[in-house]
C-alpha cells in the first residue's frame, strides 16, 4: 500500500476532546496515530461531529484546529488546518477565560462557606 501522507505518522494512546458549538459542546476521543498535518480519533460509540472543530490535546498542551478528512462508525481522519496568529490569539484568551470563570466559581463558593460558618 503507498503511503499519501505528506508527513510521517506516529502511533499513540492520547485522550483528546472535541470541542465545537462555541466551546459549548465536546466529544472525547482518543488519538491513535498524529502527524504534523492530521490525525486519526477513534470514539467509544458512533458520533456525529461537526466538519470543522477545535481538538483539544491537554497532554501536549495544545489545541488545533481540524477538518473531517474521512469517517467511519467510530473513528475518523481529521486534516489539522494552518491557524493564523490571531486565531491562535483567540484559542489562548479562551482558554484563559475559562480558567478564570472556574476560579471565580470556585472563590464563590468558599466565600459563601466562610460566611455560612459566621
Amino acid at each position: 500500500m503507498q503511503e499519501r501522507r505528506r508527513t510521517p505518522r506516529r502511533r499513540s494512546y492520547i485522550g483528546a476532546t472535541i470541542v465545537f458549538n462555541n466551546r459549548c459542546s465536546t466529544i472525547d476521543c482518543l488519538i491513535r496515530d498524529i502527524s504534523d498535518d492530521g490525525a486519526r480519533l477513534i470514539f467509544s460509540d458512533t458520533v456525529n461531529a461537526p466538519e470543522q472543530f477545535d481538538l483539544v490535546i491537554n497532554k501536549m498542551g495544545e489545541t488545533r484546529r481540524a477538518q473531517m478528512a474521512w469517517r467511519q462508525a467510530d473513528q475518523a481522519g481529521v486534516t489539522f488546518l494552518r491557524q493564523s496568529a490571531t486565531d491562535w490569539a483567540k484559542l489562548g484568551h479562551a482558554r484563559r477565560l475559562g480558567e478564570v470563570e472556574a476560579e471565580r466559581t470556585a472563590l464563590r463558593i468558599r466565600v459563601a462557606e466562610l460566611l455560612g460558618r459566621e
